[in-house]
Parts: C-alpha cells; sequence; structure tokens
C-alpha cells in the first residue's frame, strides 16, 4: 500500500512540474500579410476563365507622318500664361481653361503672376446647380460641364482664391478624381426627384456635404501674403477683374447675325442668352485679332475628330472630313446641328504661329491627351480647325473693340 501511494505522489509530482514548464513558454503574436498562394493562383485561373476578353476597337485617324506640322510649342508667338496643369479624372475642363485665362488676364493688367484655384469655382457651380435643380422640379441639367462665362458669374457671388488656398485635393491624394463624388450627387438628386423631396436648404446642404467630403470645404476667410481676406474681399481688391469687360463669341447660322443668343447646349445649364453671333469669318478675325494683339482667348468646341492626334499634338482638319476651301458657315452649321460637332471641351488659346501662309494657334489643354507626349499640356490646332470645330470663344471686349463697333448689341 505505502508502494502504491509513493508511485502515484510521483507521477502527480511530475505532471505537476511538466505542467508548470509548459506555462512558462508563451506563444507570441505578429502582424503578416494574409498570404494564400495556391487560392490565389486557382482564383485568377477562375476569373480568368469567366472573364470576356475586351478587345479594343482601331480608331479612324488622320495619319500624320511626314505632315508639315508644328513641332514644338517654342515656335509659337506666345502671351504670358501659367504652365499647363492637368484637370485629372473630372469633367470640369470649362474651369481649368477659364481659370487659366483669367490669370494670363491678370498678368496682362496687372502684371501680377498667380495662381488661382479652378476647384473652388466647381464646387460653386455644383451648389448653383442644384438650386436650379431644385426650383426647375429637376428639368435642369446636372452635370460636370460649364460654360467659359460661368466664371463671369460666379466670381461676382462667391469671389475667388489661390489655388494653394483651396486646392481641392485632400492630404496625400495627387490626382484629381471626381468619379465618386459626381455619382453620388448625381444620384442623391434623382432621389430627391424620385420622392418629391423639393427641400432648397436641404438638398444645397447635402450637395456641400458630398462635396466637402471628396474635395475639402472651401475657406470663408484665408491668409495671403500676410493679409486676411474672404473670397469675395480676395476678387474685389487682389484679383480686380471686371467680368463685364469679357464677351462671349459664336457663329451659328441658325439665329440671325449681329445680335445675342441662346447657346443651346447641356453646358449652359443656366441658359445664358448673352453669346454674340458674329459671321464666321468675322467670328476668325476676331480670334486671330485678339492673339495677335497679346490677347488670350478662351475656346470652346468639339476634340473628338479624326484630325486630332495627342502623340503629334495637332489638330487638322483632313481633306477625307471637308476640303479646306469648303469650310464655310454652313458646313459649320451642319456639322452642329447633326451632332458631329458638340461642345465638350474648353481650352485656353495663348498663342500663334504663321506657316506656310496659314495660321497655327498653341492651345493650352487640361485634358489628359495633351499628357502624352512632347510639350505637356500643349496642342497645335490649325486655323481650319478652330473655323470648323470651335464653336465659341471669350474674350476681352477690348480685343474685340473693331468688331464691336460695327453694332449695336441688344
Amino acid at each position: 500500500m505505502n508502494n502504491l501511494i509513493l508511485t502515484i505522489f510521483a507521477v502527480c509530482l511530475i505532471y505537476s512540474t511538466s505542467f508548470g514548464q509548459e506555462q512558462e513558454i508563451k506563444d507570441k503574436g505578429i502582424f503578416t500579410d494574409s498570404k494564400n498562394e495556391y487560392y490565389d493562383r486557382i482564383k485568377k485561373d477562375a476569373d480568368n476563365f469567366h472573364k470576356k476578353e475586351e478587345k479594343k476597337k482601331p480608331v479612324f485617324k488622320v495619319d500624320f507622318e511626314g505632315m508639315d506640322i508644328p513641332r514644338s510649342a517654342s515656335e509659337f508667338t506666345q502671351v504670358w500664361h501659367n504652365t499647363p496643369r492637368n484637370q485629372g479624372v473630372t469633367g470640369t475642363c470649362w474651369s481649368w481653361s477659364t481659370t487659366s485665362f483669367f490669370e494670363s488676364e491678370i498678368y496682362r493688367i496687372h502684371n501680377m503672376k498667380i495662381r488661382l484655384s479652378p476647384i473652388y469655382n466647381a464646387y460653386w457651380e455644383y451648389v448653383e446647380k442644384a438650386k436650379r435643380y431644385v426650383k426647375e422640379r429637376g428639368n435642369s441639367e446636372f452635370g460636370e460641364g460649364s460654360e467659359a462665362n460661368a466664371l463671369k458669374r460666379l466670381w461676382k457671388m462667391y469671389g475667388i482664391v489661390p489655388d494653394e488656398i483651396y486646392s481641392g485635393l485632400l492630404p496625400g491624394q495627387k490626382v484629381h478624381d471626381h468619379s465618386d463624388m459626381f455619382s453620388e450627387m448625381d444620384n442623391y438628386l434623382k432621389s430627391v426627384k424620385t420622392s418629391n423631396s423639393w427641400n432648397e436648404t436641404e438638398v444645397v446642404n447635402t450637395i456641400k456635404s458630398i462635396l466637402n467630403h471628396y474635395i475639402g470645404t472651401p475657406p470663408e476667410r484665408f491668409n495671403w501674403n500676410g493679409k486676411e481676406y474672404t473670397p469675395l474681399e480676395f476678387f474685389k481688391s487682389v484679383v480686380k477683374i471686371n467680368p463685364d469687360d469679357y464677351v462671349d463669341l459664336i457663329s451659328l447660322m441658325q439665329e440671325p447675325y449681329y445680335k445675342k443668343i441662346y447657346y443651346n447646349v447641356p453646358d449652359n445649364w443656366w441658359l445664358d442668352s448673352g453669346y454674340v453671333n458674329i459671321p464666321l469669318d468675322t467670328y476668325m478675325e476676331a480670334v486671330k485679332g485678339a492673339i495677335s494683339k497679346g490677347y488670350s482667348v478662351c475656346l470652346g468646341g468639339d476634340v473628338s475628330e479624326a484630325g486630332l492626334e495627342s502623340h503629334y499634338k495637332a489638330a487638322v482638319v483632313p481633306t477625307f472630313d471637308i476640303p479646306s476651301e469648303y469650310i464655310d458657315e454652313n458646313a459649320r452649321q451642319f456639322r452642329f446641328l447633326n451632332g458631329t460637332t458638340t461642345d465638350d471641351h474648353g481650352l485656353h488659346l495663348v498663342g500663334y504661329l504663321n506657316k506656310n501662309g496659314t495660321t497655327w494657334f498653341l492651345i493650352k489643354d487640361s485634358g489628359s491627351g495633351a499628357q502624352n507626349t512632347g510639350d505637356k499640356g500643349y496642342f497645335f490646332y490649325h486655323e481650319d480647325y478652330v473655323k470648323l470645330k470651335m464653336v465659341d470663344c471669350m474674350m476681352h471686349k477690348d480685343a474685340a473693340a473693331d468688331l464691336l463697333k460695327k453694332f449695336t448689341v441688344n
């Protein structure tokens, strides 16, 4: 019996000692990347099996090989302008091009170099679109686009700020991307229309909340060069541009010439009827005259053409479209009415070149295509392309003084 008790005691002692030793050795945890290489491989194989191969369709373009076109922006006589910037994944070319235009005007008038915020304009334009959307019970355009003369209206209402004060980029963000932001605003407004929830204050506050989330809240006051401003104070005391000094020119046969007309395109969502309609030859004389006298010009028109190729940085009208001698107001009007000329891009004309008896224009372009090669941010437009495809333009009234003296604008 004693031997049995001693044996049991010894076993218990060994077990207790072993258990105690195990408890003293603690496991550690570490942070590591999740890995499952086999699953990753079979998932990729499964996805590839189900994925439909998307073949890119070839695009028909003019063959620029051997064509005598400008090769560098340095060939052009230029007005002062800030170096080009890219608008990223946004539909706000109208703001980028017109902001650039007014930067050149500030330098021309006040000899001051400054970068202003294109996204500040876009922020308040969305707010104004939302207000009109409510007033019109959803029967008003709500898109990313607008027109050059939007800035004349916006700056009177909201002022403007330097780009360094409000860039529209969140911390760590390198590229502007409004895809999710616009989709969220658009879907929200559609839900407002579906539910008939026409409370302007609520709608505007929601739109602002979405904008604030994606591109930040614009400042009510800010410091610049040691002085504090509101955006309106900055516009009036620093920028000192009179929006009423700028005229919008257009050339369309569908309305009488030498009258102010309504430009019937979706981006003119507030239905502006202040476009001065003039004959096409007069329109081209105004554009050429302005840039040759040191005034830059805002252009709006169509860039989806076979004669425009970003890797050559050139825009021409090929003979297989229409020969140069046949480009007139009829050809321009025909394309506008059948939809092959659309109002899809805003541009800043900053220079000119007389080459082989014709004029080329240096175009500052915030779109992605202008960044592909060569002089980043520029295109070289043949005068035929402007004549056929650039529907409207904006310039200082002094640049068009001779034209404006010929008639009384109604």
